[in-house]
């Protein structure tokens, strides 16, 4: 199927997720099984104890405990309001910032860093006008502490679907900049599977949609999930590659298959290269990445610095730090959510 297919199902009774380009997954989610910090929460916090040595202070969260990458200004017993900005990986502290974001589908409002800004996406000079006006009017007589970015869906969208957005966020974040007093407290949920797919999977635009149960079989979503919970990857030509986390990091090892001329290692390496991005995105994997290319000459390893670059363009957070002496290749990537293996330990229902 050519196009974009949003689907929406449930898991074990757990909502789930997955957006479906051109007849491939490209997303997926799925809610926790416990009752766990989802990135996106807001709460209220109290700082704990500074970590000197880790550049940052533990903070007192509901229930637990958060780590906040900052220090200065920052004192033991003072109130604060904290944002979660990733999984919570097994015995450690909740990730948070007090750089907080209030996002639905076409506004994002941004406290302590005021302006008006619209999403470069947005080419039209019409149109930018149309969202300048709307946005100066949203929030006239705000907080002067509040900013606002209009997302690139606003592009096509009805001006007061944009308007009713602008409104939601702006209130939502004042509310919440008004509710330090009292101990350490849940302010706002972060989304859930089926709200984080209609906010940031709709643009470019959704041509059809499936929320009826049982639409992860239809769609072939099931048998998509049931791959990426297995470490083989299967490439053209009977090639492959193999990825496997460990405690210390990702390893990922590439394979030709029968063929093992210059050519098929260097088509085998392109293949992967172009599909790790997606395939450690959905398998929710993250930290130090260390990739075994099959082998080929050195005179080639441009070509895959070239298609490395391109394929993790998009990906956000991603250092390719590139060549070892060894002759493999090593990247970072920022753990964005929790692994499909932790979500699924005993794998589909």
């Amino acid at each position: 199927m050519k196009g974009r297919l949003l689907v929406l199902d449930e898991i074990a009774s757990r909502q789930a997720a997955a957006l479906i380009v051109d007849g491939r997954l490209e997303e997926f989610a799925l809610d926790p099984v416990d009752d766990v910090a989802l990135p996106g929460a807001v709460y209220r916090a109290v700082a704990d104890r500074p970590v000197k040595g880790q550049g940052g202070i533990f903070v007192k969260l509901p229930g637990g405990s958060g780590f906040l990458r900052q220090i200065s200004g920052v004192a033991p017993g003072q109130r604060l309001l904290v944002q979660v900005t990733g999984p919570t990986e097994p015995g450690k502290a909740i990730p948070v910032t007090t750089r907080l974001l209030f996002k639905s589908r076409f506004a994002i409002v941004t406290p302590e860093a005021p302006g008006l800004n619209i999403s470069r996406q947005i080419k039209d000079d019409d149109r930018r006008a149309e969202l300048d006006a709307m946005a100066k009017a949203g929030m006239a007589g705000a907080d002067e502490r509040l900013g606002l970015i209009l997302r690139s869906g606003c592009a096509d969208a009805e001006d007061s679907a944009v308007a009713e957005d602008i409104a939601a966020m702006r209130g939502l974040a004042e509310a919440v900049l008004a509710d330090l007093a009292g101990g350490p407290e849940l302010l706002v949920d972060g989304p859930s599977a089926h709200d984080l797919a209609f906010r940031d999977w709709l643009d470019p635009v959704v041509d059809d949609a499936d929320t009826d149960p049982g639409s992860f079989a239809r769609h072939g979503v099931s048998e998509a999930i049931e791959a990426l919970l297995a470490p083989r990857v299967a490439l053209d030509a009977g090639a492959s590659m193999m990825i496997e986390p460990t405690r210390a990091l990702v390893a990922v090892d590439v394979n030709t298959g029968p063929d093992t001329s210059p050519a098929a290692s260097l088509k085998a390496n392109i293949a992967a290269a172009r599909d790790l991005p997606r395939q450690l995105r959905l398998r929710g994997l993250g930290g130090q990445v260390v990739v075994d290319f099959a082998p080929m000459p050195k005179r080639d390893r441009h070509i895959l610095d070239q298609v490395l670059k391109a394929a993790f363009k998009t990906e956000g957070e991603t250092n390719l730090a590139g060549w070892t002496v060894l002759g493999l290749y090593e990247m970072t990537r920022k753990r964005d959510r929790l692994p499909l293996t932790e979500l699924l330990p005993g794998g589909l229902p």
